[in-house]
């Protein structure tokens, strides 16, 4: 016999699979700038001028005046010190005693630093105008996204794209608080262009038209760079977004244990290497196409300015300028010249951060297509029956129904238990009856109102949901039974649901009892098991008091204690609502009235618990199958 150690056995083991290449179709899968002509692009910023001054204007109105009252002040001093300087200029250069010239020059020169000091304190003030807009923006972008994403209809999770454009998004949220800063440079480069160039034109007609030759190329080259970082951007959306996923539930200590026992930890460091070493290849691909753009438009911008200065350096020895004029015109060059290189470099930027912006803003829009467009119809307070009709639903992307042409009547007062296998349509078809998912054929109807027809908050009012895969919400422990809707002022509401789920001496353990936070990442906060987490869930539904109520594997964590606990408070409170129980535990299934049997979407048995174990049908099946475990 031979014995291998586990380091010969490693070495023998093939290498871990690199994560899958991730590619996208359709209309989501295709970067909008990859047919942009630069004329196209390039007008798109008005419109982005005139949405950010929109979205700054509704955060904050005196803000936004004060930012272009500082903006037209800076335009306003940087004419005055070019115009005031010519006038110095004239007499520091002319002829007479030194003290003369300077005397005579005094007034504009106190006019040019009153003047540029103005200016200083005009640009303080739309920094702090700009620090008062930004993070009001980035908040109400940050809420848009959080509030559009949680209003979508449930099936758009499952649609192509989604989550990509979600991505997206997320990355037009942070460059939000770029937005109003490059606006502002923009247009603050714009004004005193304006004001130097009138004063350049009016020096020599032929220095303007230079200049813009000799900025013009830069422009040209942040445009394109600009562009060709989106295009990388837009290449590595999807792994991205993978990532970031694995990142969470590698990362999140609900999971450490799972990681560290099954000896996960090299295997998802290699893992989330190969990813991000592919994004990073994508990213460093682009480095030699910006600098060849980089390259080739300095070269072209370098030359015409290197016309621009010897085009002044022969005005002034030919005579046709004068000498003070000339170095007027120095100054007014050197003005120009930074006005101008900052309105190319910001416009630019402005650009580029306006593809991220039309991400986000594309995603709202696509997130608004997706809210629920249902009626206005409300439902009553009591809902005496529930009717379903040949029910058909297919998610995106699958070839066969999950739910398949069911039929089905539920009425007040009484407890409906949904079995099969897994994948046989259980927890879509609770997802139907309670309107999450509308059905694509047939009809779900609360009392005479067709779902399709209701507003979906009447419905979900009406409704009490223990998921399959429930939330531990990192709130208080009151916050996590009322989930934000407290019923009374006190919390005896709160009590009595603690009390159904048998929770009440777990709770009172707790550091601050119904005020201790739930959530051990935090500080100051604990962690429930794994049946105290569900019993609480539990109570969460029972604390809604809904006319419907509906369990989805309830117990599945509870120890027996808890389970019977639970089930008997279904029981007692069956009378006033419609119960659904869905559940593998095919014992539980003895409390309710009547049983749903599904396979492969369809309905193929349903009666009584004694009925369907003497039926001999996959009921009667599953229940041997348990029983002989």
């Amino acid at each position: 016999m031979t014995v291998t150690d586990a380091s010969t056995a490693r070495a023998e083991n093939p290498p871990p699979p690199p994560p899958a290449t991730i590619t996208f179709e359709g209309k989501h899968g295709k970067n909008p700038l990859a047919e942009a002509s630069f004329a196209a692009m390039c007008r798109r910023l008005p419109a982005v001028l005139g949405h950010t001054a929109r979205m700054a204007w509704s955060v904050d109105k005196p803000a936004v005046a004060l930012l272009l009252i500082c903006q037209l002040l800076t335009g306003a001093s940087a004419a005055m010190v070019l115009g005031f300087t010519a006038k110095a200029m004239t007499h520091l250069l002319g002829s007479g005693a030194v003290s003369l010239r300077l005397h005579a020059a005094m007034p504009a020169l106190i006019v040019v630093a009153a003047t540029a000091g103005v200016g200083r304190i005009s640009s303080a003030l739309s920094s702090y105008a700009d620090g008062r807009i930004t993070p009001l923006l980035m908040t109400e972008a940050d809420v848009a996204l959080v509030s559009a994403v949680c209003r979508v209809e449930a099936s758009a999770y499952g649609e192509s794209g989604f989550a990509d454009r979600q991505e997206a998004a997320e990355v037009g949220v942070t460059r939000t608080r770029m937005m109003v800063q490059d606006a502002q440079r923009f247009m603050a480069s714009l004004i005193r262009m304006i004001a130097a160039s009138g004063v350049i034109t009016a020096l020599h007609w032929m220095m303007l038209p230079l200049l813009l030759l000799a900025v013009i190329p830069a422009g040209i080259g942040a445009v394109l760079c600009a562009r060709v970082d989106y295009e990388t951007h837009y290449a590595n959306v999807g792994d991205r977004n993978v990532r970031g996923m694995m990142r969470w539930w590698a990362t999140y200590s609900r999971h450490g244990d799972e990681v560290r026992a099954n000896g996960m930890t090299g295997y998802l460091t290699f893992w989330y290497r190969a990813l991000s070493e592919r994004i990073d290849k994508r990213t460093l691909s682009a480095a030699p196409r910006m600098l060849r753009i980089v390259l080739v438009t300095s070269a072209v911008g370098g030359a015409f300015l290197l016309g621009t200065w010897a085009t002044l350096a022969w005005l002034a020895t030919t005579g046709r300028v004068a000498l003070p004029i000339a170095a007027t015109a120095v100054v007014a060059v050197q003005t120009t010249l930074a006005a101008l290189s900052q309105f190319v470099i910001y416009g630019a930027a402005l650009f580029h951060t306006s593809l991220y912006l039309a991400d986000m803003r594309g995603f709202l829009d696509m997130a608004a297509e997706r809210a629920p467009k249902r009626g206005e119809l409300t439902i009553p307070d009591q809902v005496a029956e529930i009717r379903l009709d040949e029910v058909v639903y297919q998610y995106p992307g699958k070839d066969e129904p999950a739910v398949n042409g069911v039929s089905l009547t539920l009425r007040r007062g009484e407890i409906l238990a949904i079995v099969g296998e897994n994948g046989s349509g259980k927890s879509t078809l609770a997802k139907l009856i309670t309107g999450i998912l509308l059905a694509d054929k047939g009809s779900v109807v609360w009392d005479g109102i067709d779902l399709a027809r209701a507003h979906p908050d009447a419905v979900w009012k009406r409704t009490a949901l223990v998921p399959q895969n429930f939330a531990c919400w990192p709130l208080r422990t009151r916050e996590n039974i009322t989930l934000g809707q407290p019923k009374t002022w006190d919390d005896e509401a709160v009590w009595e649901a603690v009390d159904a789920v048998g929770m009440r001496e777990a709770i009172e353990k707790l550091p601050r009892q119904l005020d201790t936070l739930l959530a051990r990442e935090l500080f100051g906060g604990v962690e429930l098991s794994g049946g105290q987490w569900q019993r609480l869930v539990c109570g969460r539904a029972l604390y809604r008091r809904t006319p419907l109520l509906i369990l989805d594997e309830p117990t599945s964590q509870m120890d027996p204690r808890g389970e019977h606990q639970i089930f008997l408070e279904v029981k007692r409170i069956a009378a006033e609502r419609m119960t659904i129980v869905v559940t593998h535990q095919l014992e539980n299934t003895r409390l309710a009235d009547r049983i749903l049997v599904m396979r492969e979407g369809r309905v193929i048995e349903q009666g009584g618990y004694d009925e369907l174990v003497d039926a001999g049908g996959l009921f009667a099946e599953l229940v041997a199958l348990a029983k002989d475990r």
